[in-house]
């Protein structure tokens, strides 16, 4: 997959799950790893970016197996953020596909 399709769905995928739920950096990369293939690197730079933009926030929480996990939700501009994404994702893939039915 195109490196530069799959950072920007990468962001809304992130999004997304923290939108159902606040997860850990590690967690995020396994449950989006079963569907497009992304390595842990990419991830917690994302989030940094989010953080600064104040679109998440962070928390600590103590983890049963070994030290304490810096867990991520969305903040309520990061819930805007998302329903923006999401209303635009639906548009790309709407023109996307017309057009694409259109010419196969």
């Amino acid at each position: 997959m195109n490196i530069q399709l799959k950072k920007g769905v990468l962001e809304l995928l992130v999004l997304a799950l923290l939108n159902h739920r606040d997860c850990y950096g590690y967690e995020l990369v396994e449950e989006i790893s079963k569907y497009v293939d992304i390595s842990e690197g990419t991830i917690y730079p994302l989030l940094r970016r989010f953080s600064k933009a104040g679109l998440v926030e962070s928390y600590l929480q103590e983890s049963e197996s070994g030290p304490p996990r810096k867990y991520y939700r969305l903040t309520v501009e990061g819930e805007k953020n998302f329903k923006v994404q999401i209303a635009q994702w639906d548009e790309f893939i709407k023109g996307v596909e017309e057009l694409l039915g259109r010419l196969l």
